[in-house]
């Protein structure tokens, strides 16, 4: 009879909750049970774990019965990432390796049936549970999750390549054997940002421009209208030149997110994701869900940006599970056996034509749509969707001989200096983007003198806008605020952010 007991740890959401494996070998008919709330691919580890072990030799007890129990056995476990913990709970129960030296390691990995050891999702989600948890333990982790758990500041991982590497660090009698794929893993240097688009190649548009400008200083969602070829896209493409380096907690929240849906890479790290989504896709795609909860578009864009064209082409529901995330930075997915919250505080920027033919108001081409076809098709976009949506501007289509005689537009660099300078101003002043500014914190850090705050309530009142809407245009003056350099918001910032509130769609309303 033998029992042994290590720790790993499940994936729920950004959560990674602690796991006791514990193996339990006695008499009786020979059987392999696995227990706790186990998913099917967890239960499949039983094949696995049994392949690996005689693949590389070891022995696997066959003439007993085996009892595996992951505790606690109300946490839901899913994956492979508990095959390497159970084959050496199954080892230390055994004796042929000694259990009382796997106290304060967590282990987790995925057994190929030659015992080779596959990546797992959310490695970085485990590495930082550890440190909020205050945990000093080294963590176990095949190649490439091992590189991504390292990424967390303090955190002490190991690289195992093989089921063997492992088995080596923990023969009986204190012997350790040498292992060639056994190493531990430093946390890699952040790499040079990719080249983006140049704002350079845009010429004209001085509106969108500027409005991009403020966009990326102030984290704020933009809204761009305009007939088709007029540059939208290529508006939106640049945006993330122009945003401010990422913080390390900023990088940390984006890579965990990644590192969940599977999809995060280290020469990645650092650097803002751009999720541009296709506009068939559905709310789940969105916002997530599924069964165990994964993060949709608006999660992996978390802390970068979601570009969103066509977007009256999108589902209704799709579009309304934006409302939310837009307020809040956060989406939780609530399912009936499980409930998942993610971190979703993206930039939106979002591109439309103003009608199905697309030339409303323009002055190269002339429109064919009725007004009933325009009403419809701007009404596909809800009024508490558009409020939350802090810049709404026009692109205007150039006349072709003032696109091939139009100099080059400013370079990104250049404004992307600009931007940087201001959105450290913010957060000396307040701690955060003037786009998370909430309640009281928006009236004292805007500081309106009494023109100013006159000229508002005045074009407020006489645009019909809303509570909400006011505080955006005020979060917005702020930005132009910092971009001047100035300490309180006067009459011409505010001028500048109510004319960037009102694009094509408001004057058509």
């Amino acid at each position: 009879m033998g029992l042994s007991q290590l720790q790993s740890r499940a994936l729920l959401g950004l959560d990674a909750p602690a796991v006791m494996v514990e193996a339990h070998l006695s008499g009786g008919l020979p059987s392999f049970t696995l227990v706790g709330l186990a998913d099917v691919e967890v239960k499949e580890a039983r094949e696995r774990v049994r392949s690996a072990l005689l693949n590389c030799g070891l022995e696997f007890p066959h003439g007993q019965r085996i009892t595996v129990n992951l505790a606690p056995a109300d946490l839901p476990k899913d994956s492979g990432r508990f095959d390497l913990p159970i084959a050496l709970a199954i080892l230390a129960a055994s004796g042929q390796i000694d259990g009382a030296r796997l106290a304060g390691w967590e282990f987790a990995g995925e057994l190929s049936l030659s015992g080779e050891l596959r990546p797992v999702r959310g490695a970085l989600a485990m590495a930082a549970a550890l440190r909020r948890a205050g945990v000093d333990a080294r963590l176990v982790l095949p190649p490439e999750s091992a590189e991504e758990a390292a990424l967390v500041p303090g955190t002490k991982v190991w690289r195992a390549r093989h089921l063997m590497d492992v088995v080596a660090q923990f023969l009986p009698h204190g012997t350790t054997a040498p292992a060639e794929g056994w190493q531990r893993v430093e946390a890699a240097e952040r790499l040079p940002e990719p080249p983006y688009p140049d704002m350079a190649d845009i010429k004209g548009q001085a509106a969108p421009r500027r409005a991009l400008e403020i966009a990326a200083a102030g984290g704020h969602s933009l809204l761009l209208a305009g007939p088709p070829g007029s540059g939208k896209s290529m508006l939106a493409q640049r945006l993330a030149g122009l945003l401010p380096p990422m913080s390390e907690e900023e990088a940390l929240q984006s890579a965990a997110v990644a590192s969940v849906e599977g999809s995060f890479r280290a020469a990645h790290w650092g650097q803002r994701p751009t999720r541009a989504p296709h506009h068939t896709a559905s709310a789940v795609a969105l916002a997530g869900g599924g069964s165990p909860p994964r993060p949709g578009e608006i999660s992996l864009a978390h802390c970068g940006v979601l570009f969103l064209d066509e977007l009256p082409e999108f589902p209704r529901a799709a579009l309304e599970a934006l409302r939310e995330p837009l307020e809040s930075g956060r989406i939780t997915i609530s399912r009936a056996a499980r409930r998942a919250e993610f971190p979703a505080r993206f930039q939106l920027i979002a591109a439309m034509n103003p009608c199905p033919c697309g030339w409303l108001g323009s002055t190269v081409r002339q429109c064919r749509c009725t007004p009933e076809q325009v009403a419809r098709y701007q009404g596909r976009l809800s009024g508490p969707l558009l409020d939350r949506i802090d810049l709404h501007v026009e692109v205007a289509a150039l006349p072709p001989d003032e696109l091939l005689h139009a100099p080059a537009g400013e370079a990104s660099s250049a404004i992307r200096a600009r931007v940087c300078a201001a959105h450290e101003r913010a957060l000396r002043r307040q701690g955060c983007a003037n786009s998370a500014l909430q309640g009281r914190a928006i009236d004292e850090q805007a500081r309106l003198d009494a023109a100013a705050s006159a000229f508002l309530q005045n074009a407020a009142q006489r645009l019909g806008w809303s509570a909400r809407a006011m505080h955006r245009v005020l979060r917005v003056a702020r930005t132009i605020a910092d971009l001047a350099g100035a300490e309180r918001v006067e009459s011409a910032h505010v001028a500048e952010a109510v004319q960037c509130r009102r694009g094509l769609l408001a004057q058509q309303d």
